[in-house]
């Protein structure tokens, strides 16, 4: 698994997808875009980025991710 869609986990209110992430890009992410990016439950403390769909997503920049975690998770095999 590379990518999770959540939509109101927990109910946080939240339409997100969880994706896992390249060494230092969810620190990077989250302090520079705190409004788009977060650190997801669970996942986060492995370097997974949680990337917000409820608010007027890039499209360009959402397919750039996935296709990164992709490529994130495809690279340990």
């Amino acid at each position: 698994m590379f990518v999770q869609l959540w939509d109101d986990h927990h109910a946080d209110g939240r339409l997100a997808l969880w994706c896992a992430a390249p060494p230092l890009a969810q620190e990077t992410l989250v302090e520079t875009q705190p409004e788009v990016f977060f650190r997801p439950p669970y996942v986060g403390t492995r370097g997974w980025l949680g990337m917000r769909l409820d608010r007027r997503p890039d499209w360009v920049r959402v397919k750039r991710i996935v296709t990164g975690a992709h490529a994130t998770i495809a690279g340990r095999h």
